[in-house]
């Protein structure tokens, strides 16, 4: 990322905060300030939204551990360094967090380099930063990410403390007045250490060795670092999940509405389908119902079959050229049939020709054969009574029937 966002916190909400936005591409300082407290983190949301954020804590607030831990996994290191450091903690350590880093020093047995800080420091600094909705990955103690030199200490000052430089795992940040005491007793040392010094730091009396180097703004002389260093607080529980472009998941939610309204879309059309492919089949269960009723000897019957079926027993009752008015007239007879029900037809015959239909029926009484004439007439069509013969319990008879295309009765 072109530029980034330098928050230096506080170890508390009241304590001032410092801010720079730094050109890793240029080097240089685009724009840098102080905010009074931790309630005023708002005002670099804006900043924050299209840039890389990096957090310095207080190196004070986070115990920096060089450890010889016997155990050959990582794994098994990382479980033993929290018991391993017990006696030399105030805390228990089920209220602390470690943070290890992954240093390879050639000269030194120390394999594992940890940071040990309070959970509530932690959740503090988290806290504001989330209020703010200011995104942070990365987490930094200040002074560890000072100038290294093999010879000498460098130090900063940064408002009312000091930032001090040992070694590559060796920092602190300390107060102006504990600075103080703390320098008079390594000029006392039989090697006093020289500290390169990158600002006018507070006077002691006598003074240390001092190399002064060019003046640099506090952060921008530990953002010119930080680019360096791999060591992150924000690991284990702390580790902040990757988070896609606002971009791509603008794009993801549309295509999961997307693929959503299809599914519905597809989802509706089977149940439709469903739906229709049910109703076929109770039709066609009905119709295959409704001939076996009307051809009660037919004993295998299908769908596909039935329209041949019926023109092959219109052939047998009369011409195929006549089948559109022999159904005509067989309609008319249906109401008939429908109030005299005693009346059952043996056989039916259409004369195409002569627009004539023959029927052969049998009832069990003489008025039932008037009454189906009668109401055929009414039903506009002539209708010629045969013989009639009685056999036994069961009375047979025929019927002509024509169209009566005038409208009279016959």
């Amino acid at each position: 990322m072109a530029e980034i966002l330098y928050i230096r916190l506080g170890s508390q909400a009241c304590d001032e905060i410092h801010w720079l936005v730094w050109s890793a591409a240029e080097q240089e300082i685009i724009a840098s300030g102080e905010l009074s407290d931790a309630n005023q983190l708002t005002q670099l949301t804006e900043k924050s939204l299209r840039r890389e954020v990096v957090t310095f804590v207080p190196c004070s607030d986070v115990a920096l551990k060089s450890l010889n831990v016997p155990a050959k996994s990582q794994r098994a290191i990382r479980l033993a360094v929290p018991y391993m450091l017990e006696d030399e903690l105030a805390q228990d350590v089920e209220q602390l967090f470690f943070a290890y880093a992954d240093i390879k020093t050639a000269n030194s047995e120390e394999n594992c380099f940890v940071g040990v800080i309070e959970h509530e420091q932690m959740q503090q600094w988290i806290t504001w930063l989330a209020n703010a909705e200011i995104d942070c990955k990365k987490m930094l103690p200040d002074a560890l990410s000072m100038p290294k030199h093999d010879d000498a200490w460098t130090a900063v000052q940064l408002g009312e403390q000091v930032l001090l430089s040992q070694g590559s795992w060796q920092a602190m940040t300390l107060d102006s007045n504990v600075w103080c005491l703390l320098a008079k007793s390594w000029q006392q040392q039989e090697t006093p250490p020289t500290i390169y010094s990158y600002s006018e730091l507070p006077i002691i009396e006598p003074e240390l060795a001092f190399e002064q180097q060019a003046e640099e703004l506090p952060l921008a002389l530990l953002a010119q670092n930080a680019e360096k260093q791999k060591f992150n607080l924000l690991q284990g529980e702390y580790q902040v999940k990757k988070q896609g472009s606002p971009i791509v998941k603008t794009w993801a939610w549309a295509a999961g509405i997307a693929v959503f309204a299809l599914f519905m879309n597809l989802f509706v059309k089977s149940v439709t389908l469903f739906q229709i492919n049910d109703q076929q089949a109770q039709i066609e269960q009905e119709i295959i119902q409704v001939y076996k009723k009307a051809f009660p000897k037919t004993k295998r019957v299908r769908v596909a079959t039935i329209r041949s079926q019926l023109k092959s027993k219109l052939k047998d009752i009369g011409s195929s050229n006549s089948e559109e008015r022999f159904l005509s007239m067989l309609d008319k007879l249906v109401p008939a049939f429908s109030q005299v029900p005693q009346l059952k037809p043996d056989s039916i015959k259409f004369d195409g020709k002569r627009n004539e239909l023959r029927m052969q029926a049998t009832a069990n009484d003489y008025q039932h054969f008037e009454k189906f004439k009668t109401l055929l007439e009414a039903n506009q069509l002539s209708v010629s009574q045969g013989a009639q013969n009685n056999q036994g319990d069961v009375i047979s008879g025929s019927f002509s029937i024509t169209n009566n295309k005038k409208g009279s009765r016959s």
